[in-house]
């Protein structure tokens, strides 16, 4: 799949742009703060509907201005395809070809992306919050069964939040019966969740211990594993895993009520990577844990061509620059001549490789972005 023309309206700095792409390598060069990142941006956006820098959506709308759109042309194995986001005060809306999609769930999936970011490289040393939405924004990309459940859960843990925190003030004897409707819910979406992610794991897990032994000369072997809040494992069944973690809100006790919020289920679940056994979030270098991050994304992208059967967009934002020579040669023919890849940086000096010595060039200046002829 590629995408074959980008046409953005009164988003971020952008008042209107509209550019072609080639299906191959295509680079948006600029100073920094010119708005390299928010065309990379828009391009997710219209992918996945959400930004991955800002979970507010108004963000995205220029200054003084009511909506931003965003609309995409796109080619895929089963034909052309074009794809549009609108965001407004009054929310969004997410339309394929034209017909408006109510469920986000009929929407995401139909384009494919694979982001590339520094911030991405705390994928290994960062917090739980970010590994977790490294799963979340992958496996719902899919999986859309997936993304039905997790939208559920979160629901459900809101609603069982609010109810925690009004407990906590009220401070004296209650019914438990709406408490235990909803964990009953929470553990519901909660079992389906994590099973996903197991099923997930496993195959990124095939995929990228295979790039990161490669990648460091079979000097390392890599493992991801998965760190559940609750005593449940890969191998159980869902009637399982609902006892075992229906136990776990028991054990919580009365500590939920103090704390005013859920202490157990995918939502505080994580993950670890070792290398030869160790925890590198710990002891790993950062060589190791830039590897690591790499790898990762390599198997991303061929994950999710073994199971759509189409390689997905790649965005290489900024990211280039901070991957030493060695690294940054294997993410680029690793890509070369089968993945749409977008690159934002500063400049190319420096970057020897045929991969971008053939690329399309863009230049981006204060919100204006024009293609090299």
């Amino acid at each position: 799949m590629h995408i074959n023309e980008l046409a953005i309206k009164d988003y971020r700095n952008y008042a209107e742009a509209t550019l072609t792409f080639e299906n191959e390598v295509n680079v948006i060069i600029g100073e920094n703060a010119q708005g390299k990142t928010n065309l990379m941006e828009a391009i997710y956006v219209l992918a996945l509907a959400k930004s991955h820098r800002t979970p507010r959506d108004k963000e995205l709308i220029r200054w003084d201005q009511d909506f931003a759109r965003i609309r995409g042309k796109l080619t895929k194995k089963t034909g052309p395809l074009q794809m549009e986001v609108v965001f407004s005060n009054k929310g969004k809306k997410v339309k394929l070809n034209h017909l408006e999609k109510k469920r986000l769930s009929d929407y995401i999936g139909t384009c494919n992306i694979v982001m590339f970011a520094p911030e991405d490289l705390n994928l290994v040393k960062g917090s739980p919050q970010v590994r977790r939405r490294f799963l979340d924004m992958e496996l719902g990309q899919i999986n859309s069964i997936y993304l039905y459940h997790l939208a559920r859960y979160h629901k459900i843990l809101k609603q069982r939040n609010q109810l925690l925190k009004n407990l906590q003030k009220s401070g004296k004897d209650f019914d438990r019966t709406m408490l235990d409707v909803l964990t009953d819910q929470l553990i519901d979406s909660g079992v389906e969740v994590t099973a996903k992610r197991y099923s997930f794991l496993s195959r990124l897990q095939e995929w990228a211990e295979g790039i990161h032994s490669e990648i460091s000369r079979s000097l390392e072997k890599l493992e991801i594993r998965y760190i559940p809040s609750c005593n449940v494992s890969e191998d159980m069944d869902l009637s399982t895993m609902k006892d075992r973690m229906k136990e776990a809100f028991e054990n919580t006790g009365d500590r939920e009520i103090q704390r005013g919020t859920t202490l157990v289920g995918p939502h505080r679940d994580d993950l670890r990577f070792d290398v030869n056994g160790r925890d590198i979030q710990t002891y790993g270098s950062q060589g190791q844990q830039r590897t690591t991050a790499l790898s990762l994304k390599l198997a991303e992208i061929e994950l999710i061509y073994e199971k759509v059967g189409e390689y997905p967009i790649l965005l290489l934002d900024d990211v280039l620059s901070e991957l030493d020579d060695y690294r940054q040669s294997h993410l680029l023919s690793a890509i070369q001549g089968k993945v749409q890849t977008f690159v934002t940086t500063t400049s190319v000096e420096g970057i020897h490789h045929e991969t971008l010595q053939n690329a399309r060039i863009y230049y981006v200046d204060q919100g204006m972005a024009k293609r090299k002829d």
